[in-house]
């Protein structure tokens, strides 16, 4: 069923969102004090010559326009931010907001980061030949206990972005689309 009052759902909302940033960045782009070494004026001069608008740009009408997207932006993000406290999913058990999850997921993540350098380090063990005879200086912890660590958190991150991307394409965000 075609949604008749263009509300979003977390997923439309989080890619307009990512459309708006690049619109932004792009009218940003255009404007003259973004270039180096450039002021507000209309005609600039640079190590390769003069640069002026183009007749169909207007500095002017691209500030109000990224004026216009910039509070579209913080709208937009607002009403997504609102859904992500609002929305619950389980995981493990408990019920959390999705903006919760989406912090557990960011530790996870770190935590994977780590625990990756950890079975890194495990899988050698460090000798010194010393005197005549090889001193050899153990691991911290086992390699097969850190690949089984790993593998864990890999689970939990993968059953976790799962709920998470599930609830994005059923939760809806308070935020009329484009036209």
């Amino acid at each position: 069923m075609p949604n008749t009052n263009k509300k979003l759902r977390l997923f439309e909302a989080l890619e307009l969102r990512a459309e708006y940033d690049a619109r932004i960045k792009t009218l940003r782009d255009c404007l003259p004090e973004s270039r180096e070494g450039r002021s507000r004026l209309s005609l600039l001069r640079t190590e390769e010559g003069f640069y002026r608008p183009a007749p169909d740009f207007d500095v002017a009408r691209a500030r109000e326009e990224l004026r216009k997207l910039e509070r579209r932006r913080r709208k937009l993000n607002s009403a997504i931010q609102q859904a992500n406290f609002e929305r619950r999913i389980t995981f493990h058990g408990d019920t959390i907001s999705l903006h919760e999850a989406l912090e557990i997921r960011k530790g996870l993540n770190e935590q994977l980061g780590e625990l990756h350098s950890q079975v890194v380090k495990a899988a050698y063990q460090r000798v010194i030949y010393k005197e005549g005879r090889d001193i050899v200086e153990p691991s911290d912890m086992s390699y097969s206990e850190a690949v089984k660590q790993l593998e864990a958190a890999r689970r939990d991150f993968r059953e976790l972005n799962r709920e998470i991307r599930k609830a994005s394409f059923d939760t809806p965000v308070d935020f009329q689309d484009e036209e």
